[in-house]
């Protein structure tokens, strides 16, 4: 599993407007071939800035799959309006996981 990581930083008064359009497109991610999850979280201290994950079973998935579709067309034309500047996409795989046992 391949892990998307975006760091998104939106126009300052816009975070609102952004949040509503992203509650639109989350529907065209999630049914693109290949994904898994996603999260959209947002900074405690910068109050523009988010953190989209975006789990995917294989990098092309994203790479060639979503990016190459109609779909991210959509994407795009709901989402890509909000970012100044545009973000960085980077992706990782897991090496490690440790999670806190409940007693």
């Amino acid at each position: 599993m391949i892990l998307e990581v975006a760091v998104l930083d939106v126009k300052e008064g816009m975070e609102s407007e952004f949040e509503e359009a992203f509650s639109i497109a989350q529907t065209i991610i999630s049914t693109s071939r290949g994904y898994v999850s996603h999260q959209l979280q947002k900074c405690i201290e910068a109050k523009s800035r988010y953190l989209l994950l975006v789990h995917w079973e294989r990098l092309e998935d994203h790479t060639e799959g979503f990016r190459r579709s109609d779909s991210y067309q959509d994407w795009k034309k709901i989402l890509h309006h909000f970012y100044e500047p545009f973000p960085q996409v980077e992706h990782y795989h897991l090496l490690y996981e440790n999670q806190a046992t409940v007693q």
